[in-house]
This record gives structure tokens, C-alpha cells and sequence, in this order.
């Protein structure tokens, strides 16, 4: 029995000695995790920021690591003029207010001593050792930044060929170059590109969409069959230049037309560039009338508009005949907040509609309320091409804004006109 004993009290001497170490294990652990967090919390201003970025305060450039820990965005008067004497006079400063979505900056492609800077940089006169800039160069320098962003709307680079063998044109539309930025927010545009061929208006193609770029590289090749090379001469080439918008209508950014007259094609491909011109939108009757009816009803708040009848549509189709609709927008503040469209009036230019819609006014009175009408022909398998356009509105001019004011001061009566319809 005395043997038993004794390996019961080593037995009961286990449980103490793994809680004791177990105990110093824990101790150890919570130092440890401790003294790491202390290291880090200690290294973490001394480390460098990931990337730089620009903070414009009083004209003044300031980085993140050239600032003091205790003032970073407030220095006294002698420091504010301390830091705008070191700042170089012909040092460039950034403009925020320029920035893209991304936070990127539009490149500039000036250079050092290029002709164009001494031309546009103000001439200095020294008078007593100063430097002093004459108002009239200033004036001269940005008249001449304004007329030429107005006027330069880009470069279109194509090329034209004729196959003999098959007897079909061939138009390569390569690239164009230094377009205007259609999206004010993002500072690009997204461009393609519509060619047709004149007079018959037959061929109609279209490029890809190239998106957020001012230098699209398209280098598409479209064959036109069928077409002898006889008849070359008496054809022109319509090229239009445009920015796709997801939520509105396409902005229109130029056109090209090339007259195929004096081209000689007989030597094989040949490369040509034109500059691309702002788009003729032109008023008369080549784009066709629209008989609208339209009563205001103060009482209900609405807007009853009729679309009566169309007259005088252009050639749209093959066969000489267009297959016209209208599409009926309401906007509210510049903002789109209905719309409706007719029925298709099958290979006429002379439609007749007789279709009436009723919108509902959000706000009282007409005066921030516009009617947008565009007569569309109505094509299968590809985009409907805008015949027309149409805006009825109290911004508007013309008998478009006679309209709209009898509307305004006679309301709960029908009044119906002819309008115009301009280039869309």
C-alpha cells in the first residue's frame, strides 16, 4: 500500500505545475503583442506618404511633406509672403478646377522656347528695374487662346481606294486627332465616326465607339460594291464627327465633306486629312414642317400636345421614302422628366398623325418647362437617323417662342402652327 501512496501525490502535483506555466505563457504573450503595437505606433510618422498630391492655398503650392506638424493649413503674414518670394515668377501653377474625374491633370503640349509660347507669353517692360506687363498683350494673348479652342475642333485622317478588280470603293478612317472634350466633368469625349455617301444618301456605316479618348485610333475599313469607278466624280463624302452619351442625345462635335471631283484613284490607295468643321445646322425646308397643337390647362396643371401632321420630309431610305415617327420629350429645368412617341407612318414624307398626349406640370406656370419634338425614321437593324428637330419653350426664338407665349397667356385653348424643323 505504501507504494500506491506515493504516485497518488505525485498525481495531485501535475494540475499546479501546468497552471504556473501556463500562467507565464499568457504574461509572455500580452507583452509581446503589446511591445509590437508600441513599434508600430512609434513608426508610423516617420514613414512617407504613398503618393503626393497638391493643395492650392492662396496661390501657393503646398506638399504634404515640406509642412510643419503644428500649422499645416494657417501661417502667419511673413510666412505666407516668405513662401510666395520663394516661389519662382515663371514657376506654373496647377488649376484644380481643371481636374478629371480621376484627379488627372489635361496635358499640355507646350514646350520651352517653342514659338507659340513667345508668341502668346506678354511682353515685360522695365521701368526703375521692374517688371511690368502691359495690359494690351494680355489682352491679345487670350483673345487668341479663345478664337483658336472656338475654331480647332480636331483633324480627321482617312484614305481612299477603288478596286478595279471588284469594282468597289474602299474608305479607310484611320484616326483623328486633338478633339474638343465633350464631357465637362471628365474632361474626354467618347468619339465614332458617321460616314455616308452623297448625293444618294445610300450608304450609311458607322465606326466602333472609342471611349474617353481625344485621339481615337480607329483604322476601320468599310467596301462599297457596285459602284463604277465612272461614277467616282459625281460623289462626295460626308464624314460627322460625334461623342457618345449614354443618358442624352450624342453631341455632335464637326463635320467633313469631301467632293470626290479631281480625286484620281487610279494609282492606288491614296492618304488624305481634313480639318474638321463645326456642323451647318441650318433652318428651312429641307428638313420638313410639323403642324403642333398645344393648351395649357392652369386649372389641372397639365399640358395637352397634339402632333397633327408632317410635310415635305427629306429622302431618308433607299427607295426614296422615309418611315417617319415623333418622339415627344417633356423637360423641367434642362432635365428630361417624360416622354412619348407616335406611331410609324409607313414610306411617306406627307405623314399624318393626329395622336394627342397629356404631361403633367411638376411646378406651376410654363416658364422653366420646354417640349422637344424629333422626327426619327424608323430603320431595322440599326440606329433611327433624326429627320428633324423641333423645341417649343419660353427660351425659345422665332414663332417657336410666339407659340409658346399665346399658350401662356390664353390658356384652356387649343393652338395649333406650323414650325420648321431644323437640322438634328
Amino acid at each position: 500500500m505504501a507504494p500506491i501512496s506515493t504516485s497518488r501525490e505525485e498525481f495531485d502535483e501535475i494540475p499546479t505545475v501546468v497552471g504556473i506555466f501556463s500562467a507565464f505563457g499568457l504574461v509572455f504573450t500580452v507583452s509581446l503583442f503589446a511591445w509590437i503595437c508600441c513599434q508600430r505606433k512609434s513608426s508610423k510618422p516617420s514613414k512617407t506618404p504613398p503618393y503626393k498630391f497638391v493643395h492650392v492655398l492662396k496661390g501657393v503650392d503646398i506638399y504634404p511633406e515640406s509642412l510643419n506638424s503644428k500649422k499645416k493649413f494657417g501661417a502667419d503674414e511673413k510666412n505666407e509672403v516668405k513662401n510666395k518670394s520663394a516661389v519662382p515668377k515663371n514657376s506654373l501653377h496647377l488649376d484644380l478646377e481643371k481636374r478629371d474625374l480621376n484627379g488627372n491633370f489635361p496635358k499640355t503640349n507646350l514646350k520651352a522656347g517653342s514659338p507659340d509660347l513667345e508668341s502668346v507669353t506678354p511682353k515685360l517692360s522695365s521701368e526703375g528695374g521692374k517688371e511690368v506687363v502691359s495690359p494690351d498683350s494680355l489682352k491679345s494673348s487670350t483673345s487668341l487662346t479663345s478664337d483658336e479652342k472656338q475654331e480647332k475642333l480636331g483633324t480627321l485622317f482617312f484614305s481612299l481606294e477603288y478596286n478595279f478588280e471588284r469594282k468597289a470603293f474602299v474608305v479607310n478612317i484611320k484616326e483623328a486627332r486633338g478633339l474638343p472634350a465633350m464631357d465637362d466633368q471628365s474632361m474626354t469625349s467618347d468619339p465614332y465616326i458617321k460616314m455616308m455617301i452623297l448625293p444618294e444618301k445610300k450608304h450609311k456605316v458607322k465606326t466602333r465607339v472609342l471611349r474617353k479618348t481625344l485621339d481615337p485610333a480607329f483604322d476601320e475599313t468599310f467596301t462599297f460594291y457596285g459602284i463604277p469607278y465612272t461614277q467616282i466624280q459625281e460623289l462626295a463624302l460626308h464624314f460627322t464627327v460625334l461623342s457618345f452619351d449614354r443618358f442624352s442625345r450624342d453631341d455632335v462635335i464637326g463635320e467633313v465633306l469631301i467632293p470626290l471631283a479631281g480625286i484620281e484613284l487610279t494609282g492606288g490607295e491614296m492618304l488624305m486629312n481634313r480639318e474638321i468643321t463645326k456642323r451647318n445646322v441650318r433652318k428651312s425646308s429641307g428638313r420638313g414642317e410639323l403642324l403642333i397643337s398645344l393648351c395649357y390647362q392652369s386649372t389641372t396643371n397639365t399640358l395637352t400636345v397634339v402632333v397633327l401632321k408632317a410635310r415635305h420630309l427629306p429622302k431618308s431610305d433607299v427607295s426614296g421614302l422615309s418611315d417617319p415617327y415623333v418622339k415627344v420629350n417633356l423637360y423641367h429645368a434642362k432635365k428630361r422628366i417624360s416622354k412619348k412617341k407616335t406611331h410609324v407612318k409607313k414610306c411617306t414624307p406627307n405623314a399624318v398623325f393626329n395622336e394627342l398626349f397629356v404631361f403633367d406640370i411638376p411646378c406651376e406656370g410654363l416658364e422653366e418647362i420646354s417640349v422637344e419634338f424629333l422626327v426619327l425614321d424608323s430603320e431595322r437593324g440599326s440606329r433611327n437617323e433624326v429627320i428633324g428637330r423641333l423645341v417649343l419653350g419660353a427660351a425659345a426664338d422665332g414663332a417657336s417662342g410666339e407659340h409658346w407665349k399665346e399658350i401662356c397667356d390664353y390658356p384652356r385653348r387649343q393652338i395649333a402652327k406650323w414650325h420648321a424643323l431644323c437640322d438634328g
